[in-house]
């Protein structure tokens, strides 16, 4: 019964023009009604489905818009996807893992696109706590699973190299806010792992996975979803421990920075690296940051 219920909602102007052509065509067998009353009642059936005739194209249309406010992009297609998004956007905000691909190519191109073009360009960047031991396990475990063997930096996902990927983040968002005046960044740390990267430029959102198999899905400024990826994104960064990166000023940076420098800088940010890391390691971390292999 609630089936029929619902079906007689949804096509109750189909029903009511069935109902009425089928009472007036018997009352016309029956000489009840009169040849001109007969044609009334037609043209308020022909009325009735015409008006579900539109009803039903316009939901169709619709739906085309929907389906096509997603486009799936594949391969290298993801790249390109990207690259176009660069190309004179105003603000970047990512959420994801260590901010690998952040450091490796979208902070540097962005920050050289705006210097180029003296505008101002904001970025906000949501990764994983480098602190947190047990989370960076976590999302190490995890990428472990989807591919064991090395990826195209040629190292594999570990817990160190996860926490020194993040620290590199950071690092980088530093370094780079010291070097362009015009740069407004911000690094949240998270406490939940995700297996999405998400990636919102001025004309697009992107959505990735880690697993390079999985095709990325993208929306433009113009369709559905993107104001709402805006705003999850939004949301998301304000539930973050955000790095206090203005504290930065009072350490200024080389353009190659010291062991001693990051050490210190750390300090001021107040994220204390691991008592484990060595020299060797703050030294890796300084590479990361500032010479980062593409991954993908």
């Amino acid at each position: 019964m609630g089936r029929l219920l619902i079906w007689l909602r949804n096509n109750v102007d189909g029903v009511v023009a069935l109902v009425l052509a089928v009472v007036v065509g018997l009352l016309a067998v029956l000489d009840v009604i009169s040849v001109d009353n007969v044609n009334a009642a037609v043209l308020l059936v022909l009325a009735l489905l015409a008006t579900t005739l539109l009803r039903d194209r316009h939901l169709s249309a619709q739906a085309v818009r929907d389906a096509n406010s997603v486009q799936l992009l594949y391969g290298p297609e993801i790249g390109h996807a990207h690259t176009l998004a660069r190309r004179g956007t105003e603000q970047w905000i990512f959420k994801g893992g260590t901010g690998t691909y952040i450091r490796a190519v979208t902070l540097r191109e962005c920050v050289e696109n705006a210097r180029r073009e003296q505008r101002p360009l904001r970025v906000q960047l949501e990764i994983l706590d480098p602190t947190n031991e047990a989370l960076c396990k976590t999302y190490a475990q995890f990428r472990s699973s989807l591919s064991p063997e090395a990826d195209r930096t040629g190292e594999s996902w570990t817990t160190e190299r996860t926490r020194k990927e993040a620290f590199a983040t950071v690092l980088a968002a530093c370094w780079y806010r010291q070097r362009f005046t015009f740069l407004t960044i911000d690094v949240g740390l998270s406490t939940v792992m995700t297996t999405f990267r998400w990636d919102l430029s001025s004309s697009c959102v992107i959505v990735t996975q880690d697993n390079p198999n999985t095709p990325a899905l993208m929306f433009e400024r113009d369709k559905p979803y993107y104001r709402d990826f805006n705003r999850e994104l939004v949301a998301s960064f304000k539930q973050t421990k955000q790095v206090p990166l203005s504290r930065s000023e009072e350490l200024p940076l080389s353009d190659e920075p010291t062991v001693d420098q990051v050490r210190s800088l750390f300090q001021l940010l107040s994220l204390e690296l691991p008592a484990a890391f060595t020299d060797r390691d703050v030294a890796d971390i300084v590479r990361r940051a500032l010479q980062p292999r593409n991954p993908y």
